[in-house]
């Protein structure tokens, strides 16, 4: 290994080049030649237009870098490659935004527009030759795993819970034909609204459903995947509706601890903790805070990292370690004058020289050939691969000790008693009344599990009612925190009318365990009906729950992970590979990594090291939203926007909420 990258020992106590050799991740400035507008922030990780490039692409414009700028492209796709993964989120954002401009186009000019998928269209004369059947409201009790469904709620376009469920209930005669294509003439109304990927273990659907049928239950079942199970029905009063009864739901959050590890001191994020705890004077309480963990990215260093570097060759391992300890590739990308580097070897053209040479102009129909790898490349990438594998590996071996654990219990407890929670939802603003909420406990099982060599925490949380995230951003707000060595009271500052932006924690790991009919069921008795709990189904529901959301959950977040280290050559560079869930690391990987200010609430610095802006009380002059009046605040500022989508693993966009960014997830 160098001697230029093991020189100083920083706050975590991991051994780090000098401070003015690593330089944080320079953002390109404002010139005559190079302008930096906020789609950049945007853009940085995923969109083709950043100042970077995947790295199959620049090796196949690179074969060898040969000049500094050229050399500053391969950094850059290295350390991407690297900490970095594809997202989605903005490409989905914008095909959404797409879809939904094309149907309203359709429905101004007259033209037909297409049933909803869960409809189901049933000609007159098969509905005026169907025999009427009385009908019941009942609370339907249900369960399912989120995988692969876009969310509880219904949607026109996509696959959803209540989706599958509506057309399982026509199919077998508990929703009439007449009502086959609205749920809404049922009453059909769900209890918890859940985002895209969680899962609940007990959850509930109101409606008036034809109940004559003993074996209604099990006919339901046999029309649903083994995803969706259908636990039994109670007949309740005419008036009852399931979302207006519902006094509080639990949840449950699942994540592996080595979520609460501090950022890699490499990372802008990691360096700001440092630079912004000597400037408020903090030094000392941040590193308390982190005792427990100083040592341990230095340890890894040492044992899984420095071996890898080593075996390399000098020419290889001068690329890969500025990219996994400097950052100065990114000054090098404005434009200027190349300079030639001497890491060409002897005897071999430049990059310049090889494109003055004279090349043979290929027929138009003739077959492109196949990319082939150049033998430093594929060095270069077995070395990512390698990497990637090692911080892996000791992430999964790592194992909370109590005293982090017990900082975490610390954040939770912030979250307790009614608390003004604008930040953690989206069109919601401070003086916004709804955005109140009263948590009643917010606990995390002092006893871990280990599954597969990975250790996982269990966060459970029992309050009135939750908004659209916030249970994910409460999640993620105290995960930073912790590994940030921040005061727990930042989270109680949080609730004050600074806007920020919190991102949503992966919707792996959230999962409804059951809403609570407390106030129905205690006049239920009265009204000869039978109270509403899911303790006769507890079985059935604990099996499930463990085969089709537990595992489901350890078996995906492992799978997640291991798809960071698929060598390049093995992606299609012909396809969209953006459209996968990505694992928790990732998601903090992304939080470290994002080159401004807008996640430094968690620093010395507090909110005010943050990018920012104050939550607007006027809809974005262009925006869908501007002159159409509606409950919801107004979508947040595009740029806290675009940070939040950069880091998140799926962003749904905001007109994907119901008004006013209500209900749960």
């Amino acid at each position: 290994m160098r001697a230029s990258i093991i020189h100083q020992r920083n706050l975590f106590g991991i051994v780090t080049a000098p401070r003015s050799s690593i330089i944080i991740r320079s953002l390109p400035q404002n010139t005559g030649k190079y302008a930096v507008s906020r789609q950049f922030y945007r853009s940085f990780w995923r969109d083709p237009s950043a100042p970077r490039a995947e790295l199959s692409e620049i090796f196949q414009r690179i074969q060898w870098p040969t000049t500094q700028e050229q050399e500053a492209q391969v950094v850059e796709g290295v350390r991407t490659a690297i900490w970095g993964e594809r997202n989605g989120a903005i490409d989905k954002r914008q095909r959404h935004e797409d879809k939904a401009e094309a149907k309203r186009r359709k429905i101004e000019n007259g033209e037909e527009v297409n049933l909803p998928i869960y409809a189901t269209q049933f000609s007159k004369e098969e509905i005026d030759s169907e025999e009427r059947r009385p009908k019941k409201k009942v609370a339907l009790l249900m369960g399912y795993s989120g995988t692969g469904y876009s969310g509880m709620q219904l949607n026109e376009q996509q696959r959803t819970i209540e989706g599958d469920l509506f057309t399982a209930l026509v199919n077998v005669g508990a929703v009439s034909k007449a009502n086959a294509a609205d749920p809404k003439k049922s009453s059909f109304v769900r209890c918890a609204r859940t985002d895209k990927g969680v899962h609940a273990a007990g959850n509930v659907v109101s409606l008036k459903m034809i109940v004559e049928d003993e074996d209604i239950i099990q006919k339901i079942n046999a029309q649903l995947s083994p995803q969706i199970r259908v636990w039994g029905y109670e007949i309740t009063s005419k008036s009852f509706s399931c979302y207006q009864m519902c006094d509080s739901r639990v949840y449950e959050y699942l994540m592996p601890s080595h979520c609460l590890l501090p950022p890699h001191p490499s990372t802008y994020l990691g360096k700001k903790i440092v630079e912004l705890a000597e400037k408020a004077g903090d030094l000392d309480a941040v590193t308390a805070r982190q005792e427990e963990v100083a040592s341990y990215w230095e340890d890894v260093d040492v044992k899984y990292i420095k071996p890898i570097l080593e075996a390399l060759p000098e020419n290889i391992r001068s690329l890969v370690e500025k990219s996994l300890y400097q950052d100065e590739s990114r000054d090098a990308l404005q434009p200027s004058e190349e300079k030639e580097v001497s890491s060409a070897p002897d005897g071999e053209p430049t990059q310049q020289e090889a494109s003055e040479q004279p090349t043979t102009e290929q027929p138009a129909d003739a077959e492109a050939k196949p990319f082939v790898m150049d033998p430093r490349q594929k060095a270069i990438n077995d070395a990512i691969k390698a990497i990637k594998a090692a911080y892996l590996t000791a992430k999964r071996a790592y194992r909370a000790p109590a005293s982090r654990i017990a900082r975490l219990q610390e954040c939770l407890d912030r979250y307790e008693g009614t608390k003004n929670f604008h930040n953690y939802t989206i069109q919601k603003t401070f003086k916004d009344p709804s955005a109140k909420r009263h948590i009643k406990s917010f606990k995390v099982n002092a006893t871990p599990i280990i599954i597969d060599g990975t250790e996982w925490l269990s966060l459970k949380v029992h309050g009135q009612s939750f908004m659209m995230h916030q249970i994910r951003k409460m999640v993620a707000m105290a995960a930073m925190v912790v590994r940030s060595g921040c005061h727990p009271d930042r989270i109680t500052e949080t609730y004050g009318p600074d806007r920020i932006a919190i991102p949503k924690a992966p919707g792996l790991g959230l999962l409804l365990e059951r809403p609570i009919f407390d106030a129905y069921n205690a006049k239920a008795q009265g009204l000869d009906r039978q109270p509403i709990n899911f303790q006769k189904f507890e079985a059935e529901m604990n099996e499930f729950k463990q085969r089709e959301i537990y595992d489901r959950i350890f078996r995906e977040e492992e799978e997640s992970a291991g798809y960071d280290i698929i060598p390049i050559p093995s992606f299609d560079l012909t396809q969209d590979n953006t459209d996968f869930d990505c694992s928790f690391g990732s998601f903090f990987n992304h939080i470290d990594h994002f080159p401004a200010g807008y996640f430094l609430y968690v620093t010395s610095g507090g909110i005010p090291a943050a990018k920012l802006a104050t939550a607007p009380t006027a809809a974005e002059p262009g925006s869908p939203r501007a002159g159409r009046r509606g409950r919801g605040a107004p979508p947040a500022p595009q740029a806290q926007r675009d940070a939040l989508a950069a880091v998140e693993v799926e962003s749904e966009d905001e007109g994907d909420a119901p008004a006013g960014g209500e209900e749960e997830g």
